[in-house]
C-alpha cells in the first residue's frame, strides 16, 4: 500500500478546513449581495417594483408594409417575419411618445428602468420584454420564444443581464417554449403559468425544475383557442386581489385563487380588452390603459386599488400592452 505523500496531507487538510458549503441557498440574501453585488429576481408579481427591462421601438417598427393585409384585417407577411395587429399601420412616434410616458411614470414610482443593450435584427416585437425572460428567486430565466418571427430575442436579452451581472437560472432548451407573458406569481409560493402555442408542457417543465429547488409549486392552465398568454386574462394586482376575465379561466382554478385568500375583479363587456394587461408597481398601485369602465374604475377603487392610467393605444395596436413591455428584474417581498 502506497504512503500519503505530504502533498497529499496538507491538500486534504485545507478541504477540512475549507468545506464545501451547500447552505445558504443560492437565493438567500446574504448570497445575493455577497455574491451578486444585490438581491436579484422576484417571488411575486406585485410588491414594490424595483427594476424593470424595457426596449423603445424604433427603425425595427418600420418594416411593417400595409400594403400587405391578410385575411384577418391585420398586416404580416410570414416569410419575411413579422405582423402587425392593429387595423392601420404602426406611427412609432407616437409609440415612442406613448412609451416615454410610460417609462416616465415608471421611474416618477421609484423604478429603475434598464433598456436592452441592442435588439435582434429584425425583430419587431422587442419591445415586449415581458416574454423574453421570467424572474425567480435569486435572478431570471431566459425563455424560448414560440414563432419564428420572435426567435432570437433572447440573445439580446441574456447579453443584457449578463452585463448587469444578473444571474441566469435557466435557459429554456430542446424542444420546449416558453414565453413570460403565460407566466404569473400568486404569492410567493405559488405561480402559475398557461400552456398554450407559446408555451408548451416542455417548457413548463424547465422552469418548474427551477422553481421545485425553491419550494415553489407551480400551476397549470390550458389557455382556450388560440389564446397565447395567461397575462390577457389574469393579473395578479395586490397579495389578496387579481383582475382576469374570468369566462377564459378554468373552474378549478378560480376555486384555488379564493382558497389562497385572492379576491378576482372581473372585467366586463364595456372595458377595453387591454385594460387586464396592466402593471402592479406596488401592492394595490396599478398602471393601467386607458378604456377602464366606470364599473370597473368602481369595483378597483373599491378593493383599494390606485390606479396611474397612461395612454398607450398605439403601443397595444402592435400586439402587447402595458404588462406586455416590462419584464420585471426586481421587486421587494411581500
Amino acid at each position: 500500500m502506497n504512503a500519503i505523500t505530504e502533498g497529499e496531507w496538507r491538500y486534504n487538510q485545507l478541504i477540512k478546513l475549507f468545506p464545501s458549503e451547500a447552505e445558504p441557498a443560492f437565493e438567500d440574501t446574504t448570497q445575493q449581495e455577497t455574491v451578486w453585488g444585490q438581491k436579484w429576481g422576484c417571488n411575486n408579481d406585485v410588491g414594490r417594483l424595483r427594476m424593470v427591462m424595457m426596449h423603445r421601438p424604433g427603425d425595427e417598427v418600420n418594416i411593417v408594409d400595409t400594403s400587405k393585409r391578410m385575411e384577418n384585417n391585420a398586416f404580416g407577411d410570414v416569410e419575411a417575419g413579422w405582423y402587425w395587429r392593429g387595423d392601420t399601420g404602426p406611427d412609432l412616434a407616437a409609440m415612442q411618445a406613448q412609451h416615454d410616458s410610460y417609462v416616465a411614470t415608471l421611474r416618477g414610482e421609484g423604478v429603475e428602468v434598464v433598456y436592452l443593450d441592442s435588439i435582434a435584427p429584425g425583430r419587431m416585437k422587442s419591445c415586449f420584454t415581458r416574454d423574453s425572460l421570467i424572474a425567480v428567486k435569486g435572478g431570471a430565466i431566459v425563455t424560448r420564444m414560440g414563432p419564428r418571427i420572435r426567435r432570437g430575442e433572447e440573445r439580446p436579452v441574456t447579453q443584457t443581464l449578463a452585463r448587469m451581472g444578473c444571474p441566469i437560472l435557466r435557459t429554456i432548451s430542446g424542444s420546449g417554449v416558453a414565453e413570460g407573458g403565460s407566466f404569473a406569481w400568486l404569492n410567493p409560493t405559488t405561480a402559475v403559468i398557461g400552456i398554450s402555442s407559446r408555451t408548451t408542457e416542455s417548457g413548463a417543465d424547465q422552469i418548474e425544475e427551477v422553481l421545485r429547488t425553491q419550494g415553489v409549486e407551480l400551476l397549470r392552465i390550458q389557455l382556450t383557442g388560440y389564446r397565447l398568454h395567461i397575462d390577457g386574462v389574469f393579473v395578479m394586482l395586490a397579495p389578496d386581489l387579481a383582475i382576469a376575465n374570468i369566462a377564459l379561466l378554468p373552474y378549478w382554478f378560480l376555486e384555488k385563487l379564493g382558497e389562497l385568500g385572492i379576491h378576482v375583479i372581473e372585467v366586463g363587456y364595456e372595458d377595453d380588452v387591454s385594460v387586464i394587461n396592466c402593471l402592479a408597481i406596488a401592492p394595490g398601485r396599478v398602471v393601467m390603459p386607458e378604456g377602464v369602465s366606470e364599473k370597473t374604475r368602481k369595483a378597483l377603487v373599491g378593493a383599494g386599488v390606485d390606479i396611474v392610467t397612461v395612454k398607450y393605444d398605439k403601443m397595444i395596436s402592435g400586439g402587447g400592452g402595458l404588462h406586455c413591455s416590462t419584464g420585471p428584474l426586481i421587486r421587494d417581498d411581500i
